[in-house]
């Protein structure tokens, strides 16, 4: 397959890539459009970049509302809070069996053009995942919340995998000093990656391979984010969403209030969601160059914008294509017919996100059909219309 004629956002050259066994085989200027090519798919005005890389979600718990009416002094307030005032809430969605809250997760994602979360929690058994679910790593709650978490850091049978651990996430003393106590008991020098880490210093962050960012999250219930700008300079600055207990359920809406805030600069913006986080996580993406993993996203191209301009331009209505190790996992209406070959035995399902209409592989009706059975009142961010390709 080739998808002729995108522009990179990071470069502004217009190509031609090359899939072929699930990677990018190869990428070239655009050929003149020939409408005979079978394996060609055709685009106009449309830009590509590679499928985002969410370095922080908890993946079942993305049917939860955002919890919480004032701003906290750090995590644990806001975790005791939660749970005495929404207690019946919570207990409400925990009902909806793990599988499905997962499934929605992934979903979550996929509508927004990330190929690639990175889970932080129990571990996962996902079979044939529309995504990769990166689980490469030892994770540990919190200070506060992990049971035994300095034996657990330590733990020499388990050296090699970077220490995922919410840390600094707070703006009180507390939450300085748990970010101290982390960095003095991990003994073994083992790569620690600091979610949130408000309270950070650069001092500090000098201790961590890599910090993900989640400046929604922050807001919400701190009302303040990691100084950014000092941490940057002493370790490597990923980006994530967190669960919808503290964030909206749509990646871009974060992207665009971190490109507002002006912490990181668009370049590094872009990278925290690609080339920097494959990178830390040691992940075959993030890039399109030839010999990586063909997660690849094509959206509308905003006029008037250009370069990594139109990138900070989408939205998951622009979304024209979502491709997934070369397997298509989403595309615009407009593609069906150019599509049509590729799809033979898989099921899609149509859907409405706005006012744009998407195909979504898999049977997404169904999956609302049960999780609405134990949540009614859910309110999903698409409309299923009644209508499937297979």
């Amino acid at each position: 397959m080739i998808l002729h004629n995108v522009q990179l956002v990071n470069t502004g050259q217009v190509v031609d890539i090359g899939i072929g066994d699930g990677k990018i085989v190869k990428i070239s200027p655009a050929a003149a459009d020939d409408i005979k090519a079978i394996s060609q798919i055709h685009f106009n005005n449309a830009i590509a970049f590679p499928g985002l890389i969410n370095s922080h979600d908890h993946l079942d718990f993305n049917l939860f509302p955002q919890f919480g009416n004032r701003t906290y002094k750090n995590y644990t307030e806001w975790g005791a809070y939660i749970h005495q005032q929404f207690k019946q809430e919570i207990a409400d969605v925990l009902k909806v069996p793990a599988h499905l809250r997962i499934l929605w997760g992934i979903y979550k994602n996929l509508l927004c053009g990330v190929t690639t979360v990175v889970n932080h929690g129990e571990r996962l058994t996902i079979n044939d995942a529309l995504i990769t679910i990166f689980e490469e790593t030892l994770d540990l709650h919190s200070a506060a919340f992990e049971k035994g978490w300095k034996f657990k850091l330590n733990n020499p049978l388990k050296k090699n995998l970077p220490v995922v651990i919410h840390t600094g996430e707070g703006t009180d003393e507390a939450a300085s000093k748990e970010i101290d106590s982390l960095i003095y008991w991990n003994k073994l020098h083992k790569n620690l990656i600091g979610i949130h880490a408000v309270a950070m210093t650069g001092k500090q962050a000098n201790h961590f391979k890599g910090i993900v960012w989640c400046p929604q999250s922050n807001y919400f219930l701190l009302s303040k984010t990691a100084a950014i700008q000092e941490l940057k300079q002493q370790t490597s600055i990923l980006f994530g969403t967190d669960s919808t207990l503290t964030s909206n359920w749509n990646i871009w809406d974060h992207i665009h209030m971190a490109h507002k805030n002006g912490l990181l600069t668009d370049e590094e913006l872009y990278q925290s969601l690609t080339t920097r986080a494959a990178m830390i996580w040691k992940m075959n993406t993030g890039e399109l160059t030839e010999d990586k993993d063909a997660d690849i996203v094509v959206a509308r191209k905003i006029e008037a914008h250009t370069k990594l301009d139109a990138f900070y331009a989408v939205a998951p209505v622009d979304l024209l294509l979502v491709m997934h190790r070369g397997n298509i996992r989403l595309f615009d209406q407009e593609l069906l017919v150019q599509l049509a070959p590729y799809l033979e035995n898989r099921h899609f399902s149509l859907i409405k996100i706005n006012d744009a209409y998407k195909y979504i592989e898999g049977n997404i009706a169904e999956l609302i059909e049960q999780i609405r059975s134990y949540l009614p009142e859910f309110v999903f961010p698409i409309e299923v219309i009644d209508h499937q390709i297979v």
